[in-house]
């Protein structure tokens, strides 16, 4: 038997294919939903919510300079380290981001204008974050070994 994507079986649930808002996300203000719309497009997210025992896993797109500079703040995750990435959508340059990116560790900035994996240690203040160019969507995610994202004070 082969199920149609996640429809039926006994581990369909494990095939994450809807968006389903963040916590952390849909307790942010109205004002801050609507600016996000309007840089960026989440594609999926899975935690302990979507799928109990899971880790934090975010997907999006980000297609224009946010309005709102940084657009995320710095915060830190005491007690796990986080992995993020930003990623080219050229198929025949994939290691030529199509924009710039400032991102900081530990107050530290660096601009990233290709492919790149950043790790976060567990505890190391990271971000602000800053989308200073987009020529081409700009593919972006970020893990965290937990259940639950804690970014405090990421979305505002």
């Amino acid at each position: 038997m082969v199920y149609d994507n996640n429809n039926g079986g006994e581990y369909g649930k494990y095939f994450i294919q809807d968006l389903t808002e963040p916590a952390t996300f849909a307790a942010s203000s109205p004002e801050y939903k609507e600016l996000y719309k309007r840089f960026s497009q989440r594609i999926l997210w899975i935690d302990d919510n979507v799928v109990p025992g899971a880790f934090q896993m975010n997907t999006a797109w980000y297609y224009n300079v946010p309005e709102r500079d940084p657009i995320f703040l710095e915060h830190s995750h005491d007690d796990t380290c986080e992995l993020i990435g930003f990623f080219s959508s050229d198929m025949n340059n994939p290691y030529d981001l199509g924009g710039k990116i400032e991102f900081s560790l530990n107050g530290e900035a660096h601009l990233l204008t290709r492919s790149t994996l950043i790790y976060v240690p567990a505890g190391m203040p990271h971000n602000p974050m800053r989308i200073l160019e987009v020529n081409r969507p700009i593919f972006h995610f970020s893990v965290v070994m937990s259940g639950q994202y804690d970014g405090s004070g990421t979305y505002r």
